[in-house]
């Protein structure tokens, strides 16, 4: 069989990581027609904008896609594309596996946590105001006829809309994939103690869709900051955790680090039948072109996006490969090696060469 995958190689490092996760893939055996369409700066010097149509066409006609990173402004220019493409698909799940490779330098060892994220609402929704504009000032001025709060003229506004819709259909999303993939708990994370009726909303509704797995699954909740402390105190305490959309971002680079840093946190975005894969780490441009970065992150993703197009043998195959290959230590990344500076580390197509001669 051959599946048609949409590749968008991203911006930075993204080419160089998305060359090396193609060729892992294809080592695999598994037959991809690859449709490779661009996004990010690369879009706005050819297109004039950041995600063109044809990439969203793309996806929706290909059902699956493998995304390398695209640099994000920060704090002006053109807003997330990762983003605006989990909001333009309806891509409401991010799912980030968090787990133990040995030979990757950590403080902890045998994590196997998988971070649930509500992928369209909350802070990251985009619905923000300008400080000093004339629209934020009609908000703050609604806002205060409404409600006895003060806001500073000179404030900027973001709107966290939480809705029962979305925070049901994650939560039950998280639920079922715990089931199938053989978990065990279900933690959900939040700040309802503080904002009542947002989080308050999706802890409430997370209670209720638990109630239908409780002779299934164990469920718990935790505030957000305590979820913090335990993770890097008690790791081994948790399974499945699933968060608002801000929250989730943030505990997912948590837990990445639980097991040695982003270089191999992987994730996939799911949506009513579609699914989009990509790396956790950014794009890094000041190594772009370097062939220096950790392709890992980016050959899992591939890992899950073979998961997903049921090619199960083939992704353990190409999963078990960089298990190896990390373990021995040779033919890996310098920050792989127990010393950043050892000569001996190769670039990022040496090491993705060495994945595909475990397969062969």
């Amino acid at each position: 069989m051959i599946h048609k995958v949409t590749l968008i190689p991203g911006d930075g490092i993204g080419p160089e990581v998305s060359t090396a996760a193609k060729k892992c893939i294809e080592a695999t055996g598994v037959k991809i027609e690859w449709e490779e369409l661009i996004a990010g700066e690369g879009a706005i010097k050819k297109w004039g904008m950041p995600l063109p149509k044809e990439v969203l066409k793309s996806i929706k006609k290909n059902k699956v896609g493998l995304k390398g990173p695209i640099i994000t402004p920060v704090g002006k220019g053109f807003r997330s594309v990762n983003v605006q493409l989990r909001q333009e698909l309806n891509l409401f799940a991010c799912v980030r596996p968090a787990k133990s490779f040995k030979g990757v330098r950590s403080k902890f060892k045998d994590i196997d946590l998988v971070v649930i994220r509500e992928n369209t609402e909350d802070l990251y929704a985009g619905i923000e105001f300008k400080a000093g504009s004339l629209e934020t000032k009609k908000l703050i001025k609604k806002i205060q006829d409404l409600q006895d709060k003060k806001i500073r003229v000179n404030s900027a506004i973001s709107i966290k809309p939480i809705s029962k819709f979305a925070s049901e259909r994650i939560v039950r999303f998280a639920f079922e994939y715990a089931l199938k993939n053989n978990r065990k708990k279900i933690t959900v994370v939040h700040k309802a103690n503080i904002m009542k009726f947002t989080d308050g909303l999706f802890l409430d509704t997370a209670r209720k869709v638990s109630k239908e797995y409780e002779h299934k699954l164990k469920f718990e909740e935790v505030i957000v900051d305590n979820m913090s402390m335990q993770l890097v105190q008690k790791p081994e305490n948790f399974d499945c955790l699933v968060l608002p959309n801000l929250y989730g971002d943030i505990i997912s680079d948590l837990c990445a680090g639980l097991v040695g840093g982003l270089g191999i946190a992987a994730g996939a975005n799911f949506g009513q039948g579609l699914a989009l894969f990509e790396p956790v780490h950014g794009a890094a441009p000041k190594y772009a072109g370097f062939n220096k970065v950790n392709p890992t992150a980016m050959i899992l993703s591939g890992v899950l996006m073979l998961r997903y197009l049921n090619e199960q043998v083939a992704a353990d195959k190409l999963e078990d490969a960089v298990k190896e290959v990390i373990k021995e230590g040779r033919f890996v990344t310098y920050d792989l090696k127990a010393n950043r500076d050892d000569p001996t580390s190769v670039g990022t197509q040496e090491m993705a060469e060495a994945i595909c001669q475990k397969l062969r």
